[in-house]
């Protein structure tokens, strides 16, 4: 899960893709930033018990009839949170080899 920050008033989204540089998000149309926008982000990834707090520019937005994807670049972030976000990604990266890995093998 993802919340956004947007004039004050916090938009939910959920997180499909994430990396160390960003994130892809779904969120409510009407209520989605424009690109360019640079909005604080509040990340709760699975397995951890802190949130990760960043700030993000929008850098692209593609409406359907009720939601957005928007793709979002991390601009700051706390060293700590950062590492927090690379070791998430390096883990799930691995997992996936290891069940293409194990497919490919069986």
């Amino acid at each position: 899960m993802v919340t956004s920050y947007v004039h004050d008033r916090p938009i939910r989204g959920l997180a499909t893709n994430i990396s160390d540089s960003g994130l892809n998000m779904s969120t409510i149309s009407m209520v989605a930033p424009p690109p360019g926008m640079v909005v604080p982000l509040e990340l709760d990834l699975p397995g951890t018990s802190e949130s990760i707090w960043a700030s993000g520019r929008i850098c692209y937005r593609k409406d359907d009839r009720l939601a957005s994807g928007l793709g979002v670049r991390f601009v700051a972030m706390a060293k700590s949170q950062a590492r927090i976000v690379r070791d998430f990604c390096i883990e799930m990266r691995r997992k996936n080899l290891g069940s293409i890995l194990a497919r490919i093998r069986a």
